[in-house]
């Protein structure tokens, strides 16, 4: 992370170079697994804290926006927060939020945690956010990638848990920087003027409040780019709507076909299934289908959903794209992704520790088609 007050990095490709050399394994090897699907697919402030400076990897230097990085986004398209923003409303939605963790219930666990007297939920958080890192990303989707990258920050601490996450050490161990409302702003903006396409917000329920009020910030000094919200789909109908027209795309995890496996290996979350299929209807009705843009080849708005084969089919896949099939558009974009690799507590569970084979994958696609599924992003073949 760089200290609050440096001189940005004049050579974007540089900066993420360094940037990317100081990667944990696990970082690197998230990114690594993706690259296939790359190439094969077609008061309140202070109540946060105010802090702008960080000791993180990624972190960098506050900076006003508004600049040449505005020409990465589509001429034809004004994200809806700027409308809000203009309003107030966005504000009052942030403040909304904000009151709802003093007994919180931010997140399916609505653990009642009183976070802004300090004390941790279920999710581990509180009311300070905590930043892992930020930088341009070139591991997602290509539809948000571009050539310059997709803006993404990730978050400290997880609703989920889920035992075998590959960053268990930022969801799990809380690795991770203070922060707070303007430096989120800041990022954000830093973000836009190094040419990112999208801000993508990674693992954000429990910090919906701040990311509200930091757009909200953000907007006022320039930002404009598409806000993806990177979302495990474990999500509150109740909490999304207040997200409406403030998220253009919803980057959604579609995890488990059945309950027993969200309370397995999700820290007894036994309503993963049910609840998702709820969020993912609401985020659809939010913002339709990803369609890229003919000129630019990026998604601007629209639900994008991924999908992580499991070993032993123990996440149901085929149920899972049955359901999109039968509930939402045939042509729904799902990205079915191969790079389960245990890690964590996942070796306390045999039948998922261990990657999946090549047969495991080909019968997730397998299922995708048959259910009828034209939009499909693939990795191994």
């Amino acid at each position: 992370m760089q200290a609050a007050g440096r001189v940005p990095c004049e050579n974007p490709g540089i900066f993420v170079f360094l940037r990317m050399v100081r990667y944990t394994r696990r970082h690197v090897l998230r990114s690594l697994c993706c690259l296939p699907a790359l190439a094969l697919s077609g008061g309140i402030l202070g109540a946060f804290g105010m802090a702008s400076g960080h000791k993180n990897r990624h972190m960098n230097t506050p900076h006003d926006s508004g600049g040449p990085a505005s020409t990465q986004v589509s001429g034809s398209y004004e994200p809806p927060y700027l409308a809000l923003h203009r309003k107030g409303e966005l504000a009052a939605r942030g403040q909304i939020l904000h009151d709802m963790m003093r007994h919180c219930t931010l997140c399916p666990r609505e653990c009642g945690t009183d976070r802004l007297s300090g004390r941790r939920g279920e999710c581990k958080a509180n009311a300070t956010l905590e930043v892992s890192s930020f930088h341009a990303h070139f591991g997602e989707e290509r539809e948000l990638v571009g050539a310059n990258g997709s803006g993404t920050i990730f978050f400290t601490n997880c609703s989920l848990l889920c035992v075998f996450c590959i960053n268990y050490d930022v969801s799990h161990l809380g690795r991770g920087s203070r922060s707070g409302i303007r430096a989120l702003a800041d990022m954000m903006l830093r973000l836009q003027d190094q040419g990112c396409h999208n801000i993508n917000l990674v693992t954000p329920t429990h910090y919906a409040p701040h990311i509200l009020l930091a757009i909200d910030r953000a907007a006022g000094r320039g930002l404009r780019l598409p806000i993806v919200y990177n979302t495990c789909g474990w999500e509150k109908t109740d909490i999304l709507e207040l997200l409406d027209g403030v998220v253009d795309v919803y980057l959604a995890d579609f995890k488990y076909g059945e309950s027993g496996a969200g309370d397995k290996y999700s820290a007894g979350a036994g309503n993963y299934t049910e609840l998702t299929r709820r969020a993912l209807k609401e985020m659809h009705r939010q913002v339709g289908t990803a369609h890229p843009d003919p000129e630019t080849g990026l998604v601007h708005r629209g639900l994008m959903i991924r999908h992580l084969v499991m070993p032993e089919n123990v996440a149901r896949t085929d149920l899972v794209v049955r359901w999109i099939a039968d509930r939402l558009p045939r042509d729904t974009y799902l990205n079915i992704l191969s790079q389960y690799t245990p890690m964590y507590k996942a070796f306390d569970y045999p039948e998922i520790s261990r990657r999946i084979s090549r047969s495991e994958y080909s019968n997730a696609v397998h299922f995708a088609r048959t259910a009828g599924l034209t939009n499909l992003r693939l990795q191994m073949q």
